[in-house]
């Protein structure tokens, strides 16, 4: 299972840095051509916004999977011993919750934008397939918290236990 995680991981990691790119190259052309040609490229605005929501979605899993989301490590030392395990677990759990919250706000939303026909200002691209693909990743990004492994006390934290 292994090689297949590694390689997804790499797939996704690529994705990201193409998407990146292109928002990048995007900003660039647009900005060169409002400064030397007064012309910015067409849709930027919306290309940009939907390279975005790529990028922060397509990651949201591999970034819950490894535990990188923001935390703040003022306690570890006192939260990291082994009888807080249940703790964590615990807050695993309260984490797959609100992921999965905004998981289904954003299925209930893929019916809506399809209703209303919603798009985006300028090009009039779809929104129902991003709100599906946000509804798909957030929910996948819950599931992975469940099964999370378990924060570690580095060197530093394991001085303190002693």
């Amino acid at each position: 299972m292994k090689p297949l995680q590694q390689g997804i991981q790499q797939a996704v990691s690529l994705l990201l840095v193409v998407l990146l790119t292109a928002i990048v190259a995007l900003t660039f052309t647009d900005v060169m051509g409002r400064r030397l040609f007064n012309t910015p490229v067409f849709g930027s605005n919306d290309i940009t916004e939907h390279l975005m929501a790529l990028i922060i979605f397509s990651g949201l899993p591999l970034l819950t999977a490894k535990r990188g989301h923001l935390s703040i490590d003022l306690l570890d030392h006192w939260l990291l011993r082994p009888k807080w395990r249940m703790w964590h677990k615990a807050v695993d759990v309260l984490i797959a919750a609100v992921l999965g919250l905004v998981a289904w706000q954003y299925f209930l939303a893929i019916e809506e934008a399809r209703d209303i026909s919603e798009v985006s200002p300028a090009l009039a691209i779809p929104r129902a397939w991003m709100y599906g693909f946000i509804s798909l990743t957030t929910a996948l990004a819950a599931l992975l918290a469940l099964f999370a492994p378990a924060p570690h006390a580095d060197a530093h934290t394991q001085e303190f236990e002693s």
